[in-house]
């Protein structure tokens, strides 16, 4: 049984969640940014399918650059991709249906960025407390 009170735990695991969410919404606002500032046809969702894409790849290249000062880049890019996947997969979905609630989607405004952050933030929070005390396994 895993204890939920570990404040050292709590304390590495947002440290991990805050290195994914800068990576992820990189490319997320990026991508959403882009299509805000130029004409185009593509639709809402497929923006924001983009969006998640573009945040997934820039927070495994982040993640990959970050662990390749601890060791070899294959070995960073296995690390980066099998740790924390999920989590990535869940912070860019809160993120994105956030912005779908606040803004009707593919929309960046700076009301909605700090709930956007927030629910991407909180969203995997515990899955990477979860992990790392089950498995003592964290990206960074």
């Amino acid at each position: 049984m895993i204890s939920w009170k570990c404040k050292h735990t709590w304390k590495k695991s947002a440290v991990n969640t805050s290195w994914c969410l800068l990576g992820c919404s990189i490319g997320d606002f990026g991508t959403i940014l882009y299509f805000q500032n130029i004409a185009h046809d593509w639709s809402t969702m497929s923006i924001m399918g983009l969006a998640m894409l573009n945040g997934l790849i820039t927070s495994v290249l982040l993640e990959t650059f970050i662990l390749s000062k601890q060791m070899i880049f294959s070995q960073a890019l296995r690390t980066a991709l099998g740790m924390s996947f999920i989590s990535m997969v869940a912070m860019e979905f809160a993120m994105n249906v956030t912005d779908i609630l606040l803004t009707g989607g593919a929309q960046i405004t700076w009301w909605a960025i700090p709930i956007m952050l927030t629910a991407g933030f909180l969203t995997p929070w515990p899955y990477n407390y979860w992990r790392l005390k089950k498995y003592n396994a964290s990206c960074h």
